[in-house]
């Protein structure tokens, strides 16, 4: 059974910084991509940013690009969100989640429905 879970998640200061990890167990990462969404109440739940199965390629929204940075572990099974000068409009539930083949065209990776396992979401809240 796949699981994913995030951790890393808190309530900070508009300028600060978080770390979000994502561990996952059940499967090896390291030949999948990995992505990281994000749904704030009300809203529907957007694409934040992605790395491809060997880290050699990233993808990131345009709202966070220049303060987020993904990256990978793969000894450790696990992918971090890097989150630097935080916005109250990043806040949200954000979610890991983990595609189901190795190689994915560009556009795939912006897809939630290119991702097929998800982990349960962690809390950021952002306050000015």
């Amino acid at each position: 059974q796949v699981q994913l879970v995030e951790s890393g998640g808190g309530s900070v200061q508009a300028g600060d910084s978080l770390r979000l990890s994502c561990v996952v167990s059940g499967r090896t990462v390291s030949v999948y991509p990995m992505g990281w969404f994000r749904q704030a109440p009300g809203k529907e739940r957007e694409f934040v940013t992605a790395v491809s199965w060997s880290g050699s390629n990233t993808y990131y929204s345009d709202s966070v690009k220049g303060r987020f940075t993904i990256s990978r572990d793969n000894a450790k099974n696990t992918v971090y969100l890097q989150m630097n000068s935080l916005k109250p409009e990043d806040t949200a539930v954000y979610y890991c989640a983990a595609g189901l083949f190795t190689h994915y065209s560009a556009d795939r990776y912006y897809n939630h429905g290119s991702y097929a396992y998800w982990g349960q979401g962690t809390q950021v809240t952002v306050s000015s």
